[in-house]
């Protein structure tokens, strides 16, 4: 830690032991924050006590070259010096690094871009904007199933707490995770509550966006520890696409980012730069994957985010209409085992209403309607496959009827 950094660490801890006595105080606002910054102004004594030892802060003023730095100044009886030292200090550093992850403004990062001519495509220029992450998205407001979201928490609990054990086994402290599923299952918002669980700032990143492996490597450096590089709609990039798929069709003239470009933004020798780092991928059609994008050391966790089980509608219904129980729910789960239907789709019809009755009465007309719907459609495919093999069997009979 540089002396700057401590300068701060100890102004960060002393703004939490103002006495209710001060007269001096200095007031500010951070861009993004809707609190009011309070701290102590030149010369208001602050005083603190650790281990049964009185101390007293101050802040000053130094003279020096440069003009006048801001300096604190503590008193305490000498012969505490060596706890003071080995003890108190940093415990206030500790603190202060609780500090900044408690009240640090998340930012959501994008690189900037220039549109070109009339036509609806851009120029990305490689530097990084950023804009506050004010999404609310919790992992207790995540209509997921309880153990996956366990599972979910448990994951990254033991991935921020093990840096020695990385170290250990010579591994980047890095974790990857594929979120797959429906469309409207929560992809995003589950990014979300994953930054605001760890603090960590979000950087989105397009692949279409990147002209070259180069420049990949170049924008993985420039990201910070302590962050998400967030991926969406993997599959929609041609690189990453299952060269096995029927339906794969590679055009080597458009990209220039390859596949091998991306797995070693994944896992090779620059996914070490910066630590604490998360890599997110997320897909809609897992299946359409190349299988070496999913390995263990790539994606170490997958995790489906399927359709609305009944423990995500209680989740929804909670968080929507503050309701843990009503003579509907009974009906709707039975409906939920029968019927696919997105948290979205919920969320979207808990809105029509604050009333619980009449929201819930409306999810089960919705659910009913979405349900007839889905039985017609399966009724259509079905009569389009046997007309199919009764098609196939008149081809058969003409062919033995002709020779």
């Amino acid at each position: 830690m540089t002396p700057n950094e401590i300068y701060y660490a100890i102004q960060a801890y002393l703004d939490t032991k103002i006495p209710p006595s001060a007269e001096r105080l200095k007031v500010g606002k951070t861009p993004g924050d809707n609190n009011l910054n309070v701290t102590i102004a030149k010369g208001q004594e602050v005083p603190d006590s650790f281990q049964n030892i009185r101390l007293k802060w101050v802040l000053g003023t130094k003279r020096d070259y440069n003009g006048f730095d801001s300096t604190f100044e503590l008193s305490f009886d000498k012969k505490y010096k060596e706890i003071v030292l080995q003890s108190y200090l940093p415990h206030i550093i500790a603190r202060a690094n609780d500090l900044k992850v408690t009240d640090k403004v998340l930012k959501l990062y994008s690189r900037s871009h220039t549109q070109r001519g009339g036509d609806d495509s851009y120029d990305y220029t490689g530097d990084w904007g950023f804009t506050t992450l004010k999404h609310p998205a919790t992992f207790d407001t995540m209509a997921m199933d309880p153990e996956l979201k366990k599972a979910m928490i448990d994951d990254l609990n033991r991935f921020v707490a093990r840096k020695e054990y990385y170290k250990r086994v010579g591994k980047p402290w890095k974790r990857g995770y594929l979120l797959y599923g429906p469309p409207g299952t929560g992809k995003s918002s589950l990014i979300a509550a994953m930054a605001n669980y760890l603090k960590f700032d979000i950087y989105h990143l397009e692949l279409n966006s990147i002209r070259s492996d180069n420049e990949l490597k170049q924008i993985l450096v420039s990201t910070t520890s302590k962050s998400m590089i967030v991926i969406e709609d993997i599959d929609c990039n041609a690189e990453t696409r299952d060269r096995g798929d029927s339906l794969y069709q590679y055009e080597p003239t458009i990209a220039k980012l390859t596949l091998s470009g991306i797995l070693n933004f994944t896992d090779g020798l620059w996914s070490s730069c910066g630590e604490q780092r998360i890599i997110v991928f997320t897909t809609n059609h897992k299946d359409l994957l190349d299988p070496a994008l999913l390995r263990p050391g790539r994606m170490d966790m997958q995790i489906y985010m399927s359709y609305c089980t009944y423990d995500g509608f209680k989740t929804l219904a909670s968080n929507y209409l503050g309701v843990t129980d009503h003579p509907l729910f009974g009906e709707i789960e039975t409906l939920l085992k029968n019927t696919e239907v997105t948290p979205a789709e919920i969320g979207e019809e808990f809105m029509r209403s604050d009333d619980a009755d009449v929201a819930l009465g409306g999810l089960v007309e919705f659910i009913n309607r979405k349900k007839i719907g889905g039985d017609r459609m399966e009724m259509e495919r079905a009569t389009k496959v046997d007309e199919g093999r009764e098609n196939d069997d008149e081809s058969e009979g003409i062919g033995v009827a002709s020779t």
